[in-house]
């Protein structure tokens, strides 16, 4: 059995930052392994060494920088990976939806997938769609928001808990291959050991373009086009008290009765 695990590396800004141009300054910028995609790969592994013969290979767009990333899913268990970049997206002001989607339904096919795990979205952009859009382009049966999964691979189905709005859950059965979107709380990500992270040093990282998954730069066209960025004003400014519970909510009250939100 094969699970493709799509990873990214998110960008994290500092509560202080410079603008440069379209985008915010690369000195403002941190870089790590996406929060939502890091349960996923926890759920990767742990089916992968709950059952036999499983391979968990996980697959990111960005370029070489990104390694450093990818190389922390393997340190966690994953068993290699596939990173894809060109030099012609470097010129791209920015990846939607459906160019992210294409990319990975290419990688996808050449891998054939029992099945696909994805975050249910990025901690930078918060699209929450890049899953859905693969299962589209690949044909796959798919369930968002999971919060729960039974695998039953002799069987070739899972059932799968999702989270919807308001508490609710639903339990459904998707046929495999499949697309799942995993929710932060399906299980505890474990910390890369140091052994994991050196064995992650050897472990496969192929590094293809484009052309090597059947694309061409067109394939990052989009109707989306960034305008401007800007630090929106503050209506208003944050008041924040210190001390212990008794004074503050006594500094609280009397700030809530100086601006008539309550009665004196």
């Amino acid at each position: 059995m094969k699970i493709l695990v799509t990873v990214k590396e998110v960008a994290e800004v500092d509560d202080e930052f410079e603008i440069s141009g379209l985008d915010i300054a690369e000195g403002s910028l941190d870089y790590d392994l996406n929060e939502w995609d890091d349960y996923a790969v926890e759920e990767a592994v742990q089916i992968s060494e709950e059952m036999d013969d499983v391979e968990v290979v996980t697959v990111t767009i960005g370029p070489e920088r990104a390694e450093e990333t990818v190389r922390m899913a393997l340190a966690k268990g994953a068993d290699r990976a596939i990173r894809v970049w060109d030099d012609s997206l470097d010129e791209v002001q920015f990846l939607d939806v459906s160019t992210k989607a294409d990319i990975i339904a290419a990688v996808a096919e050449e891998e054939a997938p029992d099945l696909v795990l994805s975050g249910v979205q990025a901690g930078d952009d918060s699209n929450g769609a890049t899953g859905v859009a693969l299962a589209d382009r690949l044909g796959f049966e798919w369930a968002a928001v999971v919060n729960q999964l039974d695998l039953d691979a002799d069987a070739g189905q899972a059932a799968v808990h999702r989270e919807l709005e308001g508490g609710i859950e639903e339990l459904t059965d998707v046929e495999l291959p499949a697309v799942l979107t995993i929710q932060t709380g399906i299980n505890e990500p474990r910390y890369a050991s140091l052994r994991g992270i050196r064995q992650a040093q050897r472990k496969p990282l192929d590094a293809k373009t484009l052309d090597d998954v059947g694309l061409d730069e067109s394939v990052a066209d989009s109707a989306v086009e960034r305008t401007s960025m800007y630090e929106p004003e503050s209506e208003s400014d944050a008041v924040v008290w210190e001390g212990s519970a008794e004074e503050t909510a006594t500094e609280l009250a009397a700030f809530l009765r100086d601006k008539g939100v309550v009665e004196g």
